[in-house]
């Protein structure tokens, strides 16, 4: 069977639930915090894969993880449910699946700005809202990074889109034009 189906199918079924329960934006933060945990942390997949740690013990190392208390039960309950089927070992990309099903669901993009070096704040703001303007609508969660192999310009990462405004790009644009001739 496909290693995504199983995920986004259980990612589905937890929104649907998390809806029901007016539950859905916190249980989004947890997703958040949850698959930040496991992007900065690689153990905690070989936690989850482990059969000799007990079921309870990666149910609360999960909970500390995603920093749920006990006013989430809605997560207790959907941990529970992975620990019966034995499917807790794809939290992660249940996690990643839940992101992504709330976003598309709610109209948020993911913003990536990458820039040569550090942005004013006017340049920056003028940015975002041309960025703003390009979304129809929608909402971003906006990150910036700079990294200098740009050499100058930027480059903004929409979901799956890219516009590439570099002079790495345009180097590499002259580059192919020139090959050409």
């Amino acid at each position: 069977m496909n290693e995504g189906l199983i995920p986004r199918r259980y990612a589905k079924a937890l929104y649907k639930f998390a809806l029901e329960k007016g539950q859905d934006k916190p249980m989004y933060g947890l997703m958040q915090r949850l698959s930040e945990v496991f992007a900065t942390d690689a153990t905690l997949q070989d936690v989850m894969g482990n059969p000799f740690i007990a079921s309870e013990d990666k149910i609360k190392l999960l909970k500390v993880a995603a920093g749920a208390d006990n006013a989430h039960t809605c997560f207790a309950d959907f941990l529970k449910l992975l620990v019966e089927n034995k499917r807790i070992s794809a939290m992660r990309s249940i996690a990643l699946a839940y992101l992504t099903i709330y976003r598309k669901a709610n109209n948020i993009y993911l913003v990536e700005v990458v820039s040569a070096s550090p942005m004013d704040a006017d340049s920056q703001s003028r940015l975002k809202k041309l960025i703003e303007g390009h979304l129809q609508g929608g909402s971003m969660e906006y990150s910036q990074r700079v990294d200098s192999q740009l050499i100058g310009g930027f480059v903004v990462n929409i979901d799956s889109q890219r516009l590439d405004a570099s002079v790495q790009n345009e180097l590499k644009q002259l580059r192919l034009n020139l090959l050409r001739k």
